[in-house]
């Protein structure tokens, strides 16, 4: 029998040393139950972080200075003789690389079994590993005590010929270290509240393990990198593609089974896939060998005008169900939300308290209620900012929101501040100008309550007013953290829903409220429900024709696209000249939680 530790861990960025230290702690939990694992199991780049980005060759290790770091935590902590398998970034033969380490800590074994390197780098979306780490060139399998094992760094299990070539090398259990944010807040087909991607992983798993007749064990890092939000799940998968156990989303968790080796026998026996493969292969590779040197391959000449084989053109994006593709999960979208607002103000930055700009719409009602139920009503603080020419209902549906969650609260009325900018710049300007100056002026305001209370300011922005460059810069978009920004207006109505947000709040025309009159649609030309849709297409990759095919009209995608393509500008920070090999940004590249 072997006995399997999925240890869900949650590195803090860049913290080497203590990464190490909680490592050394993860494994004397492990044994502490009396049941210690055979095997315990850590994410990918488990020692640092993930995103970590130039930082790599500062925080690069040998496979062997980890594996002397690690023996020094498994005598801290007084642990029996156990394996280990742990993502980290490794320094080899010069050359940085994304590496995974098996070894075995105590006892007459002590000492490394291996060192797998990640060979598929992704570099596309999010990622950008090829900038700084080099491929690995093999798969290889390892003996261990108990058996013969594999190891795979997330995107290598994404490409089958990884998990075959290991199999076929004699695999009983294949390792899978993963670090892979979390995308997708669709509601799920069996309901289970977990993002797409896990959901994906899981299958992707189990698929693995199915086909090949293996145990699979897929260690996930949990955690919030840059807003980026690792979800867990981590999954143990037996020879039939069954999950054994399964960890649960967003914890640091420490998840444990016991499984036996011989059940490979009987799947195998079952269901002979290897076994066709190793038959088979060699004609394969024969074939595929003929296709690289002759460009066709061997026997008959195809059918000429015979149906093609290519595929069609999709009709939406992968991952995109039926239905409306903007629908949300809303009880998965607040635990996500939840957890990484407690992620980036407690964990990053050791605050416990925040404060937030209320201004009577539902942007800013949602995130007061995030707040509330992430860190208690009494450690959020609420800020009413009027200008004399505000609303009076927006001032009311604050208070609304206000009273309903027993938030403190402050009203700070910045006619005077506005008035006297405007004065002495030379006159009050155009309504927008200022609006622009009112806006700056909330800021101005509300980070500097922040000083005084010790509280971290959350911003209210959702993802179409930030599309559609609908903000005053260095104004809406300055708070540090923002739960909501990647939640298109229509998405933002639904959370509100499902929060409790008064309806008044939520059913009301969006105003920016800063010039009399004014509405959100009213300035866009279009509504939030048909911006929304369009936007999503054209994130999604879809050229204008095909967005009109969907019922849209070519004025509508074309005023949609102008407000994006003219306001990427609104979505970066200041342009720089570049002069140097040195520029911030461009050459020295960190994280924005490094």
């Amino acid at each position: 029998m072997l006995r399997v530790a999925l240890a869900q861990f949650r590195p803090r960025k860049a913290a080497y040393a203590e990464n190490l230290e909680r490592i050394g702690d993860a494994i004397g939990a492990a044994g502490s139950s009396g049941d210690q694992p055979d095997l315990v199991v850590f994410p990918e780049a488990a020692t640092t972080g993930y995103f970590v980005e130039g930082g790599v060759r500062e925080l690069a290790r040998t496979a062997e200075q980890l594996f002397a770091d690690l023996a020094v935590q498994h005598r801290r902590v007084g642990a029996a003789p156990i394996d280990l398998v742990v993502g980290f970034y490794e320094l080899w033969n010069t050359r940085l690389y994304n590496s995974a380490l098996a070894a075995t800590l105590g006892g007459p074994a002590h000492g490394i079994r291996h060192v797998h390197r990640k060979i598929f780098l992704p570099t596309y979306g999010v990622f950008d590993e090829e900038r700084f780490v080099e491929p690995g060139r093999w798969m290889q399998a390892f003996d261990m005590s108990w058996g013969r094992a594999a190891v795979m760094v997330c995107e290598d299990a994404w490409h089958s010929i990884v998990p075959t070539m290991a199999a076929l090398d004699g695999a009983q259990l294949l390792i899978v270290l993963c670090a892979s944010p979390a995308r997708g807040i669709q509601p799920a087909i069996d309901g289970d509240g977990r993002p797409q991607s896990a959901v994906r992983w899981e299958r992707t798993a189990q698929a693995i393990a199915a086909e090949h007749g293996v145990f699979v064990a897929l260690a996930h890092l949990v955690g919030f990198e840059g807003g980026k939000g690792f979800p867990g799940g981590s999954v143990l998968v037996d020879p039939r593609g069954e999950v054994v156990v399964r960890s649960p989303i967003f914890e640091d968790t420490l998840t444990t089974a016991t499984v036996g080796l011989d059940e490979i026998v009987r799947a195998r026996s079952d269901e002979p896939l290897l076994s066709d493969l190793e038959t088979h292969l060699p004609h394969l590779l024969d074939a595929l060998t003929a296709r690289r040197e002759t460009g066709r391959l061997p026997g008959p000449a195809p059918v000429v005008g015979a149906a093609s084989a290519a595929p069609s053109p999709r009709q939406r994006p992968v991952g995109a169900r039926a239905g409306d593709p903007l629908a949300i999960d809303p009880e998965l979208t607040e635990r996500w939300l939840s957890e990484f607002l407690r992620d980036e103000v407690e964990r990053r930055r050791g605050f416990s308290r925040v404060v937030l700009g209320l201004s009577g719409g539902v942007d800013s009602a949602v995130v007061a209620h995030l707040a509330a139920r992430t860190f208690g009503a009494a450690n959020v603080t609420a800020v009413r900012m009027p200008y004399r020419s505000s609303s009076a209902a927006s001032l009311e549906h604050a208070q609304l929101v206000i009273d309903q969650l027993g938030l403190a609260s402050r009203t700070i009325d910045i006619s005077e501040g506005v008035d006297g900018i405007a004065r002495a710049i030379g006159g009050s300007g155009s309504p927008g100008r200022l609006g622009n100056v009112m806006a700056r002026m909330r800021m101005i305001t509300l980070f500097d309550l922040s000083a005084e209370i010790g509280a971290i300011p959350l911003g209210t922005g959702n993802k179409t007013e930030r599309l559609f460059g609908y903000f005053t810069w260095h104004a809406d978009d300055s708070p540090p953290v923002n739960p909501i920004g990647d939640l298109f207006k229509t998405q933002v109505w639904a959370l509100a829903r499902h929060l409790g947000v008064p309806s008044v709040i939520v059913d009301k025309a969006p105003t920016a409220d800063l010039v009399a009159g004014q509405t959100d649609e009213g300035d866009f030309g279009i509504s939030y429900g048909r911006a929304d849709l369009i936007l999503h297409w054209i994130l999604s990759g879809y050229r204008d024709e095909a967005i009109v095919a969907r019922g849209f009209t070519e004025a509508e995608v074309a005023l949609v696209r102008r407000r994006v393509d003219s306001t990427h500008w609104k979505r970066r920070l200041p342009t720089v000249a570049m002069v140097s090999a040195t520029a911030i940004g461009e050459f020295y590249l960190r994280p924005v939680d490094y």
